[in-house]
């Protein structure tokens, strides 16, 4: 679903992006076909597992891993994402979609754009949920509850967080206090946009002229909420894996056995240094 994107301060007064230099051959970018397939895969395993996301919080989740500290191999990801019998050799077509949307997304994360509106940007594949209903005539709507329906974007951010906590270890803070900051910055920015949308809505993204069903301020978040991908995406390139703290092992006292196995005492053995 597109996106319309207002008053992001980094995408006012930028600089005109060059031309995207000729793409090499790759992976067709996902088409509204390919999501709708990928959203029926999903309502089919829905019917063995309840829990089963829809794409959208798989759209975040795969974007977290995207961005991720390390490469999570998909023997590790798959179970958290879809379960643990969740079998990829029977669903390989998803997983071609997956690999085509994770190549995609990669490419943009890494494009140098400076405005959202550049047609090299990341677009996380969301939807307007309320404005979906909304646009229904009112005897159609029957007795959904706006007030549960989840806000822009929302479902994406929790898709995201969610990868983020599963590998708790991989996503803490560096050492470099700089980028501890940008860190914490990028991901609450996410966040944000993981919780409600509580202000007045004024613009609908299913339809320009429908009901409105989103408000600037969740569109603002929003698009600083893509730029925190971004800065994640950049940020752990630059810093790299987190490094496991080595903590070294207690030295035994002086009048204790030598480690060694030597039958002496440590002051008189290994410890005479």
């Amino acid at each position: 679903m597109g996106c319309r994107w207002r008053h992001n301060p980094r995408s006012m007064n930028a600089p005109t992006s060059p031309p995207p230099a000729p793409a090499a051959p790759g992976p067709q970018p996902l088409g509204p076909d390919d999501f709708d397939a990928q959203d029926a895969e999903l309502d089919a395993l829905r019917e063995v597992d309840p829990e089963t996301p829809q794409w959208e919080f798989c759209e975040g989740f795969l974007a977290a891993l995207v961005c991720a500290p390390r490469p999570v191999p998909p023997e590790e990801y798959w179970p958290v994402l879809l379960g643990e019998d969740f079998n990829p050799m029977a669903h390989m077509e998803f997983v071609w979609r997956w690999k085509r949307r994770w190549t995609e997304v990669a490419a943009a994360l890494d494009a140098p754009v400076e405005r959202l509106d550049d047609e090299r940007t990341y677009q996380p594949e969301v939807l307007d949920t309320r404005g979906a209903v909304l646009s229904l005539p009112e005897a159609e709507r029957g007795d959904t509850d706006m007030a549960n329906l989840p806000a822009y974007g929302q479902i994406w951010a929790l898709g995201y967080m969610y990868a983020v906590e599963t590998w708790p270890d991989d996503w803490a803070p560096p050492r470099n206090e700089e980028a501890a900051r940008i860190l914490d910055d990028a991901l609450s920015a996410i966040v944000r946009v993981a919780g409600e949308d509580r202000d007045p809505p004024t613009v609908s993204m299913v339809d320009e002229s429908g009901p409105p069903s989103v408000s600037e301020q969740r569109l603002d978040d929003f698009g600083a909420a893509i730029w925190a991908v971004y800065d994640l995406r950049l940020l752990w390139k630059s810093v790299g894996t987190p490094v496991e703290t080595i903590r070294k092992a207690p030295e035994p006292g002086r009048n204790d056995p030598c480690p060694c196995g030597s039958g002496k005492k440590y002051k008189k053995c290994c410890g005479a240094a």
